[in-house]
């Protein structure tokens, strides 16, 4: 029995020294936009100052720094000609990192970090997301600056583009998605 527990025990304990974290794919090269080219992603506040201007849709990209989908999202997704262009287009996107440090102040509220152990989060991004802080996590706001939907999770190129074509064209409004996503043609290839 002794030798048994004794086997059970240096199994375990193997177990535990040889798991194995699992780490997104690496990301493929991506060559640097050149100036003009790729997203303008803003903070917060400039988002905010270019509505009070030019009302548009918000798409906020909710990520950490730990997290690597969202670096490859970054990479990948978002380097995307099309994706690139409805975005540009139709929205002001937002680069909001869930554990940031800083204040931010909006309606008369100021949003704080709050500590949690080592890490903690942002109110903000944490009432964006309802408390369901799953990154990356695209959120779109409409002008008024509710809440049109979160999609949490890493998005491919083609899977975002008729997403952000549904919710920048206005068809959420009265189109059901099932609808729109069965009649959308993805915009053409850009040639080099």
């Amino acid at each position: 029995m002794k030798r048994f527990s004794f086997l059970l025990m240096l199994l375990l304990v193997s177990c535990f020294l040889f798991a194995q974290h699992v780490e997104p794919p690496a990301s493929p090269p991506v060559k640097p936009a050149k100036p003009g080219e790729g997203i303008e992603w803003l903070s917060w506040e400039q988002a905010v100052a270019k509505m009070e201007k030019e009302p548009r849709l918000m798409m906020i990209d909710v990520y950490t720094d730990w997290c690597g989908w969202c670096k490859r999202m970054d990479a990948t997704t978002m380097q995307s000609p099309s994706i690139i262009k409805i975005i540009q287009d139709k929205y002001y996107a937002v680069k909001m990192d869930a554990e940031s440090r800083k204040d931010i102040v909006f309606r008369g509220r100021t949003y704080k970090f709050i500590a949690q152990g080592h890490r903690g989060y942002h109110e903000l991004p944490a009432e964006l997301l309802s408390g369901k802080m799953s990154y990356p996590t695209l959120v779109f706001l409409d002008q008024e600056f509710a809440i049109i939907q979160p999609l949490p999770g890493y998005q491919e190129a083609a899977g975002l583009e008729p997403i952000l074509a549904y919710f920048g064209g206005g068809f959420y409004k009265n189109t059901p998605w099932e609808t729109f996503s069965q009649s959308y043609k993805p915009l053409p290839k850009a040639s080099n």
